[in-house]
């Protein structure tokens, strides 16, 4: 899972940087797509449940799940890229959001809140502490800033297969749930909206935008639950 969670780190990486104005998401994609194959990996999302791509690729307000497309990036755009790579068996999954050129205050500071939302919750991603203590913590700190957490997608475990139980929601009280231990495997992924929670799915059933047309933003890691603090299996040390 080390491995798989490297070269999907990368793949994050290299369609980061990727997001500049002019180029399209299914440029991103077919970047990725070779360096995950060329890596001695197979793109997990490609295929996945009919999926067309091996990245999603959700603009401003989509939320998730967007399929990459021909539209160039404009100037101030933000791109939430979630990626996914599995070696000899085992996934590694993970997102983050971009901006296209230089963003808007609101916008950076979405994106900002969004990934210290991860940070906030994996604190409590240890022995001892449930699910639900994971989820409080991002839900906390999210709301504290002014946004909102996406409740109908989830978190997830993970290993020989992308989505493996338990959920990992971004919200709840805490004490509940699942009971963290040593050597579980999971996938939090905080999806934050600029406006209000509610979102609705397009009608290519895959795309997820926020109700209100206003900004969303990812962020997520496959990390392992170890004996003291956890360790992220998706990085490169650059996101």
């Amino acid at each position: 899972m080390r491995q798989a969670g490297k070269i999907a780190a990368a793949a994050r990486q290299l369609a980061g940087d990727m997001v500049t104005a002019g180029v399209t998401t299914k440029q991103i994609d077919k970047a990725v797509h070779d360096f995950i194959i060329s890596s001695g990996a197979v793109p997990t999302f490609f295929n996945y449940n009919g999926f067309p791509a091996s990245i999603c690729a959700s603009v401003n307000e989509q939320v998730i799940h967007g399929i990459p497309n021909d539209r160039p990036l404009q100037e101030g755009d933000i791109v939430s890229v979630d990626v996914g790579a599995t070696k000899d068996g085992y996934v590694g999954d993970c997102a983050a959001t971009f901006v296209v050129g230089k963003g808007g205050r609101e916008a950076e500071r979405l994106i900002a809140v969004t990934k210290q939302s991860f940070f906030e919750g994996i604190k409590f991603a240890r022995e001892g502490f449930r699910i639900s203590d994971i989820s409080h913590a991002i839900q906390s700190y999210v709301e504290a800033n002014g946004f909102s957490v996406v409740r109908e997608y989830v978190g997830h475990g993970i290993g020989t297969q992308m989505h493996e139980p338990p959920e990992v929601p971004n919200f709840g009280n805490p004490g509940h749930g699942v009971r963290i231990v040593r050597g579980m495997a999971l996938a939090v992924e905080p999806m934050v909206n600029q406006g209000g929670a509610a979102i609705k799915v397009l009608n290519d059933r895959w795309t997820v935008v926020t109700l209100d047309g206003k900004l969303s933003a990812h962020y997520e890691n496959t990390i392992l639950v170890t004996d003291g603090e956890p360790e992220i299996l998706t990085t490169t040390g650059d996101v």
